[in-house]
């Protein structure tokens, strides 16, 4: 009896240990949310933390919040302090998975796959889900997506003397090369 727990275990452990794991630590994230005809609203963070499990499709991915860059400064200094509040809430989180993943089947051309999880911004957990080209080239896989997230999903309040030069609607791209652990 002791023996088959111990093998029961070993297996268990077995499994987790030769998991293909592909990270990548220079993830490229932006965020817009411009209106027509007024100053572009957009920062990129290019150090975003992504993890992607071969095996069963679960990714999970982390942006420093003081990481996101913007063209004028000010405007990141109002984005930290005030809508972000990135000292009270310093990280933005995705946990989820790629409907339907599968390693053996991807190619230099990019195939389409979904993509649902939580994304944690401003201590809010919301639902999302993204479409995504996945492809692999060079032993390394790609993936590019978007999705479109509500400020006020996520308790972000914009202030009535900016409402419109900054969109309620913030378009969220990813840009991901995971190489092998």
């Amino acid at each position: 009896m002791k023996n088959i727990l111990l093998i029961g275990i070993s297996l268990l452990y077995g499994n987790l240990v030769f998991a293909q794991k592909y990270s990548s630590k220079t993830g490229k994230v932006t965020i817009e949310a411009s209106l027509p005809m007024v100053e572009d609203v957009f920062a990129q963070d290019d150090n975003n933390i992504v993890v992607l499990n071969t095996d069963t499709g679960d990714m999970a991915s982390v942006s420093v919040v003081k990481n996101f860059r913007f063209k004028v400064k000010l405007m990141e200094e109002h984005f930290n302090e005030n809508y972000a509040e990135s000292t009270k809430y310093p990280k933005t989180t995705f946990k989820g998975r790629i409907l339907n993943f599968d390693k053996t089947k991807l190619s230099e051309s990019p195939q389409k796959f979904s993509i649902q999880g939580v994304l944690n911004f401003h201590g809010v957990d919301k639902n999302v889900s993204s479409t995504a080209s996945i492809s692999s080239k060079d032993g390394k896989i790609l993936i590019r997506g978007s999705f479109v997230a509500r400020s006020a999903d996520f308790k972000v309040t914009i202030p009535k003397m900016v409402m419109k030069k900054v969109a309620e609607n913030v378009n969220v791209e990813y840009n991901y090369t995971l190489a092998r652990q």
